[in-house]
């Protein structure tokens, strides 16, 4: 995944503190649409800087993709296949379909909890500087 962010500063370890402007998903165009007050949210993230970028330079940041793959597929697969499947073995079992399958889904939301928790101490994520941004870019 690349993300275009400013750097704010560098580090003698090789390192910068970047800025990453994180939009909304109806594109912050909010005069457009008569103000849905989405805010624009600010986020200070570490980078590897093998390129030498100084502060102020717009770059490119790039995060491996796995991560942010697997907490989809935790967030959104999870409750809906133990969904499903609590259905349909209440359904078989018990003749409780519903009840079974929404108490596995409340189960997948518990997981779903613990599971970003666990990521979130980890902070694993790693971003590396990849090149500098280009004007027509977009973003800042």
């Amino acid at each position: 995944m690349t993300q275009k962010v400013m750097v704010k500063a560098c580090y003698p370890d090789g390192t910068a503190l970047v800025l990453h402007l994180r939009q909304s998903a109806c594109s912050g165009d909010c005069h457009q649409c008569s103000g849905c007050g989405a805010a624009q949210e600010s986020l200070l993230l570490t980078a590897q800087n093998p390129i030498g970028a100084r502060p102020g330079d717009l770059v490119v940041i790039q995060s491996e993709t796995g991560p942010v793959l697997m907490g989809a597929a935790v967030l959104y697969m999870l409750p809906l296949v133990l969904f499903f499947l609590g259905y349909a073995l209440g359904a078989a079992l018990w003749q409780m379909g519903a009840l079974v399958g929404c108490l596995a889904f409340a189960a997948s939301i518990a997981v779903c909890v613990l599971y970003d928790r666990k990521i979130a101490r980890k902070k694993k994520t790693i971003y590396t500087i990849t090149e500098f941004a280009r004007k027509e870019q977009g973003g800042f």
